[in-house]
Order: structure tokens, then sequence, then C-alpha cells
């Protein structure tokens, strides 16, 4: 799905933009091209479409080196309090392990003060990462990030422990394997717009609590792109305990890009060109089963 038709009026635009947008580090300027200024984390593949609005775009970076690097971005509805998406990328510089868990549960200090929502659990949910604390192991302070209130959801406790772990140790296990992907850009997020209802923070606000979880995964390998996306209900499943949802519950779930637009309204991998995006949104699922697993 593509809103805007941008960058395109000669044809070595293109690869251009894709190195920049697909660049594993941040320089600390926005992306001048052409007279058009590309915002330098907006304008990176796994960033979707902003909203704006309501909304809050926000990124958090670590220094490694001589390099800033992001650990992750989102977009932030003030009114809903809860993000639309969250998305970051394994490559390179993101698949280490090594960090450890640094449970460091706090608002997010880039969200202003009238919009924190307390650091403690939802009431009669977990806090349910978005983008997971074994993401980002990379480096210990983008693990701190990972427990910002903002990459928080209420999530039924034994969907977060015991179903949605099954997703996120599937990412995390494609994220960190060279060998089938270069780069993994990953998008995860539950539906703002389609809700169980709320739920209340620790300091009192009131909080959405989705009703369907999503993930968008673009994967770059040898000059080619490929995507697939999940869908998934939020509910219990029946697992419990140490019982973690089989991998069979991984691939029954597995969707197009364009089935998860059309159920998400959020445009997912705008920043490649029109050609490519189009082609990768609408394959077979299938066949992107086939590649995927």
């Amino acid at each position: 799905m593509k809103n805007v038709q941008t960058h395109h009026t000669k044809g070595w635009i293109i690869p251009l933009l894709l190195l920049l947008a697909s660049c594993s580090k941040d320089d600390g300027s926005n992306v001048i091209f052409s007279g058009v200024t590309l915002g330098k984390y907006e304008s990176r593949l796994e960033v979707p479409q902003l909203a704006g609005g309501d909304n809050l775009f926000i990124q958090h970076s670590v220094k490694i080196g001589n390099d800033s690097v992001m650990t992750y971005c989102l977009e932030y509805n003030t009114v809903k309090n809860h993000s639309r998406w969250v998305a970051f990328r394994f490559d390179g510089l993101t698949r280490d392990l090594g960090s450890g868990r640094s449970d460091a549960w706090a608002d997010d200090p880039k969200l202003p003060v009238k919009y924190h929502i307390g650091s403690g659990y939802f009431r009669g949910y977990s806090r349910g990462h978005i983008c997971a604390s074994y993401d980002r192991q990379y480096n210990k302070e983008a693990n701190r990030q990972t427990f910002y209130m903002s990459n928080m959801s209420p999530m039924q406790s034994n969907f977060n422990s015991n179903y949605w772990t099954a997703f996120e140790q599937y990412v995390q296990r494609i994220g960190r394997d060279a060998s089938f992907a270069d780069t993994l850009y990953v998008v995860k997020g539950g539906t703002i717009d389609q809700t169980q209802g709320t739920s209340m923070s620790s300091n009192g606000k009131s909080v959405v609590v989705p009703r369907y979880y999503f993930i968008a995964l673009l994967r770059f390998k040898a000059g080619s792109y490929s995507a697939i996306g999940f869908w998934v209900e939020h509910k219990d499943y029946g697992y419990s305990g140490s019982k973690v949802a089989p991998s069979d519950v991984i691939f029954n779930k597995a969707v197009t890009i364009d089935f998860l637009e059309s159920k998400t309204g959020i445009d997912f991998f705008h920043n490649l060109p029109d050609l490519t995006e189009n082609a990768i949104e609408a394959e077979d699922i299938e066949t992107l089963k086939k590649l995927w697993f």
C-alpha cells in the first residue's frame, strides 16, 4: 500500500534511497536529497507511514563505538496511551547476544510527562513487551530501553508468556541467523482501533487493550526482498505454566502484508520503491511459507 508517490523522478534515485534507508547506523543528521529532507529515522525501511495527529514519533538509540545505533522507534497515541507500532531491525550490529535482561521498568523519558502512565502493572493484565527484551540483547542500555512503558501493552498473562512468546522466539531465531537474512526489518504492535476495552495503568491512566496483535517482517538477503506478516487474536489459547505454544501455530497465523495492511490500516515498508513494495506485499502466502519456514 502506498499513500504518497515520492522520490521516483529518476531511475538512479531508488538505489541511493534504499542505501540511505537501510544503513545500519545513524550519523546524527537528516538525509537531504534533491532538495527534500528525509528524517534519518522516518526514512528507514522498517518504519511504517506515520499517521501524525495524536501520534508522537519517538526513537531510542545507543552509542556503539563511534556509531549511534537505533534500538527501536515507535508511534505513540497520546489519547489511547498505547503505541500504534514499534519498529526495529536485526543486522550485523544488533543481532548479538549477551547483555542480559534489565527489568528497568520506567516511563519513556522522550514522552512529555503529561503522557506518562506509570511503570507498574496494568490492572488485570501483564506488561507485554512489543519489542521484546530478548530482541535487544546486544547492549545493556538498549535492553533497558525495551522496558519503557511506551513499548508495553496490556496483555493477558497466558497470552503474553505462553503464546506470543512463540512468535517472539521465531522472530529472534531468524533475525539472528545471518544465513537467512542480511537484515531483518521488524514491525510489531497491537490494534488500538480494535480493542477489548481498556485497562488502568499504575498511575490511573486509561490504556486501550488490543483485540489483535500483529508482526510485519521484511527480509533482505543477497540483494532481494521478501515480506510476511502475522495476525493473532488476543486471547487465552490454553497454554500455561512452562508450556509455550508449538511452532506450528506461527505457521498457521502467517498472512501477506497486503492482508495485514487491510486489517491494521498501517502502511508497512512504504519506503521501498513502489514496484518492489507492491510485489512483495501481494505475494502468494503459500509461496511465502516455503521461503520463511
